[in-house]
């Protein structure tokens, strides 16, 4: 199967100076290919990889683009690879434009060929890359497979390179464990049938003050200096903020890697929520001329549901399901916060507050968490009991009925 493997990277000055370089041309690529491709759009007609590749090929030999040389030209390819991908997908219009400030300097080594790796001692491994040479990284774990890319990313101030590997394991057997069911929430990140409950203060009481402390500062220093202009205080205190946001999303992944690990190592199939979560956190703020409803509590929601990782737990627990034998079973997320578990009555007015449920109908008291989980397992059952089984992928997406007294 197909899996990845992440290494800190340890780059000269040099180095590290050319991999910007080769992440500003990327850019550069990216942007004039995606507005090249609008243009040829407005006009009816559409611009394929091969065309924009050879036009590519043709620009470096211009005197005034000679700058397309100093990258990797696989590295270039992949790039424009990468642009066609995207606008099959979600559309020419809706692809961004990558911006300094606002998108990750990376680019990706697609042939392996010119990958070569090798370990040096305990603790340090190599990489030699096209152009780049011989760079260290810390091995933190084997690599345990054949490389099939290699890219290269900055976060949070430091280089990082993530191998894509083909470890040759086959897809685990089912295990026949117990099944569960999950519901992530924003109160506690992950709650079970079972009654278990999966949580962690990814933004420590101290790094929230000093991250609100930051960020009022970045503020101050754009009022100062104005939106168009730049400071060397601007930039310290947003290269503070990077190491601070890239110290938090590691501890959530940590966390949604750990707890997925958790609940596919005990049961055979665990039952989610079929949730859209990149619907979920968009805007309500609207237009001025239609403005959003409750916008203020609406972004507050979407902060928790960010804070607590659910697009990366759930793509942690389809991953892990693979290894251990496990199946991840997704239900429609309708009414499994109003349904009793016990009596199946639906009625919002039994939802008493976040945390306790009590049926109105039957009076069965419960936590809200665990009633809900309870119910996305019922519904998994059904589904599955129909023969409609799947593995890491929605099933069978009806909402369940509506029982009322």
């Amino acid at each position: 199967m197909l899996t990845g493997r992440r290494y800190l990277l340890a780059l000269t000055s040099e180095q590290a100076d050319y991999a910007e370089q080769v992440a500003a041309i990327c850019r550069a690529v990216w942007n004039t290919a995606l507005e090249q491709r609008r243009e040829y759009q407005r006009r009816g007609v559409w611009i394929t990889y091969v065309e924009q590749a050879r036009q590519m090929a043709e620009a470096k030999r211009d005197p005034t683009c000679a700058w397309l040389a100093d990258a990797p030209s696989h590295t270039l390819q992949q790039t424009l690879r990468d642009l066609e991908r995207a606008c099959k997908i979600h559309g020419t219009f809706s692809v961004r434009w990558r911006s300094k400030s606002r998108t990750a300097p990376s680019f990706r080594f697609p042939d392996p060929n010119q990958i070569q790796v090798r370990r040096l001692n305990r603790r340090w491994g190599e990489v030699r890359l096209p152009k780049l040479g011989p760079v260290r990284f810390r091995w933190t774990r084997e690599i345990g497979g054949t490389i099939r890319n290699a890219t290269l990313r900055r976060d949070g101030g430091r280089w990082y390179i993530s191998f894509c590997i083909e470890d040759g394991v086959a897809a685990a057997a089912p295990n026949h464990k117990p099944a569960v069911g999950v519901d992530l929430g924003v109160a506690v990140a992950v709650v079970t049938s079972d009654g278990d409950r999966y949580d962690e203060q990814c933004v420590k009481p101290g790094e929230a003050k000093r991250l609100k402390r930051l960020q009022q500062g970045r503020s101050r220093s754009v009022e100062s200096y104005g939106r168009n202009r730049r400071s060397k205080r601007r930039d310290a205190i947003g290269a503070q903020l990077l190491r601070l946001h890239a110290r938090i999303r590691n501890r959530r992944s940590d966390f949604a890697a750990q707890t997925a690990n958790r609940l596919v190592r005990g049961h055979g199939m665990v039952v989610i929520e079929d949730l859209r979560v990149a619907q979920m956190i968009r805007s309500h703020r609207g237009t001025s001329r239609q403005p959003g409803r409750n916008v203020r509590a609406k972004a507050g929601l979407n902060r928790a549901i960010l804070a607590k990782g659910w697009g990366g737990f759930l793509l942690a627990l389809q991953n892990s399901a693979r290894y251990h034998g496990a199946t991840v079973v997704k239900v429609h997320p309708a009414c499994t916060s109003q349904t009793c578990n016990a009596c199946k009555h639906v009625a919002r007015e039994s939802r008493k507050s976040q945390a306790v449920f009590r049926c109105v109908a039957c009076g069965h008291q419960e936590n809200a968490d665990v009633n809900a989980a309870k119910n996305i397992l019922a519904a998994g059952l059904a589904v599955t009991g129909r023969g409609d089984l799947a593995i890491g992928r929605s099933v069978k997406r009806q909402p369940p009925e509506r029982l009322t007294a």
